[in-house]
């Protein structure tokens, strides 16, 4: 039995295990300091539970843009390993996109790195569908 429910501020930081699976090039001081000021931010992130087990997280930015209007960003989606394929992932964006409606958001965007086969599977399967590229450079 799996529970899904936004981690409250104070256990925020119970994410950085599964941001260090993500992103195991940036130091975990990093990864505090940077989910400081995205909380300060309005970032959530909902966790999926087994138990008391954080087995999977997805971070939530609510945001307008003109192109879109009032919309959801799923960010930094993730299910350990030997939870994945089990209908998880599907689950959780169910919870992610009544979320976004309860809180007035028409659509939902993200961004999938292009070296991630398996992600774009998954977006393609939630009927998101490519719109552009996403650039970036360092200043």
């Amino acid at each position: 039995m799996y529970t899904y429910q936004l981690i409250p501020t104070e256990n925020i930081y119970s994410i950085i295990p599964l941001l260090q699976i993500l992103n195991d090039k940036i130091s975990e001081e990093i990864l505090y300091e940077r989910l400081t000021e995205m909380v300060d931010r309005g970032y959530e992130c909902l966790g999926v539970y087994e138990g008391d087990k954080l087995i999977g997280i997805c971070g939530l930015w609510i945001l307008m843009k003109y192109y879109v209007g009032r919309h959801l960003e799923p960010d930094n989606v993730m299910i350990l390993p030997e939870y994945r394929s089990k209908g998880i992932g599907e689950k959780m964006m169910e919870w992610v996109y009544e979320y976004g409606r309860s809180k007035g958001c028409i659509a939902s965007e993200l961004n999938c790195y292009v070296t991630n086969s398996a992600g774009q599977k998954f977006w393609a399967n939630e009927e998101y569908r490519i719109l552009g590229f996403h650039y970036q450079r360092k200043l």
